[in-house]
């Protein structure tokens, strides 16, 4: 097992973060996913990188930040991975590490099945491809509408840029998800009104067995419903927790419901919202807090258009991306 993982990262750190011989290389990882780290560790090493590990104590939740070294450390990297139990994507370390040049991919939640199966296995050319039509479409529109089971969810993505997680971060500054394969945006604070429908998985939470029901009102959640409501409005907390703070469209036609809210949420045609922290990419709000929950075969509209009918987003978007090439 321990090869073959080995082997599998060795040929993402090529083909996605296109690692290099003497490149200084970080992984940061927690206890519970040190043994997957390792062995991205020992294939960096062997690509003949400076490799480094760094295990730090487990987060309480998707978004907190890391200790203050890590943060420095992975400022100072040429290639990062950041492999954990809760997500470090959104959070001020990733983006600063972004920001002073570092290529990175933060792999949440990740499991060993996950790494030889699913949405790694995917032809990251054509993701991007897709990823990044669909995230000109969000950065275009002005409005959204979800539907799903008869409740409705609209908000304003006027004015503010989409973000694709295409899987390739080959340029210095470029980061996102791996596996990947996203179109994602901070929908405008305080606009979001009426109910979604959440029957995919929720991060942190896993899988769900029910649905849950969200009630949001002026961007904040007012009301949740379902058996898992309590727990996700615990860790919401009370305050900027509970604002809607991302909407996004799976890309990844590899990816699987597996309850990793990693590999979740690239599903082709399925879409997710998130509540917590945007001021990484493009809102205002800072949470110390990111959950995202994903929608199994929505309708989705931007500015009236369906682009996804009962989660076919391939025959709804089709006509509209061949316009742009």
């Amino acid at each position: 097992m321990q090869e073959t993982l080995i082997t599998v990262s060795k040929s993402f750190l090529q083909n996605c973060l296109g690692l290099k011989e003497r490149e200084s290389f970080l992984v940061v990882t927690d206890e519970a996913k040190k043994d997957l780290s390792e062995a991205v560790f020992l294939a960096g090493k062997e690509l003949g990188a400076e490799a480094m590990l760094m295990v730090m104590q487990e987060r309480e939740k998707p978004g907190q930040e890391p200790p203050t070294a890590i943060a420095a450390a992975m400022a100072n990297s040429q290639v990062v991975v950041c492999l954990t139990k809760h997500s470090l994507t959104h959070t001020q370390a990733r983006k600063n590490a972004a920001t002073a040049g570092a290529r990175l991919a933060t792999m949440p939640g990740i499991t060993p099945d996950m790494f030889l199966a699913g949405a790694i296995a995917a032809d990251y050319a054509k993701v991007k491809n897709v990823t990044e039509k669909v995230t000109e479409l969000l950065t275009q529109g002005t409005t959204v509408k979800i539907e799903k089971q008869g409740y409705g969810l609209t908000f304003s993505i006027a004015g503010r840029t989409g973000i694709a997680s295409t899987g390739v971060y080959l340029k210095p500054g470029e980061s996102g998800n791996l596996p990947s394969g996203e179109a994602y945006i901070a929908p405008i604070e305080g606009t979001a009104n009426g109910q979604i429908w959440i029957d995919g998985s929720v991060a942190g939470i896993g899988k769900l067995t029910s649905p849950l029901l969200l009630k949001i009102e002026q961007g904040r959640v007012t009301q949740a419903e379902g058996t898992v409501a309590d727990e996700l409005l615990s860790k919401l907390g009370d305050g900027e927790g509970r604002m809607l703070c991302e909407f996004g469209i799976g890309t990844n036609d590899k990816a699987r419901i597996t309850g990793v809210v990693l590999e979740d949420e690239k599903v082709y045609g399925t879409i997710h919202v998130a509540f917590g922290s945007n001021n990484t990419f493009g809102g205002t709000i800072t949470a110390g807090v990111h959950i995202d929950g994903v929608v199994n075969q929505p309708n989705v509209w931007i500015d009236d258009i369906l682009i996804i009918e009962k989660g076919n987003l391939k025959e709804c978007i089709r006509k509209t991306i061949a316009k742009m090439d």
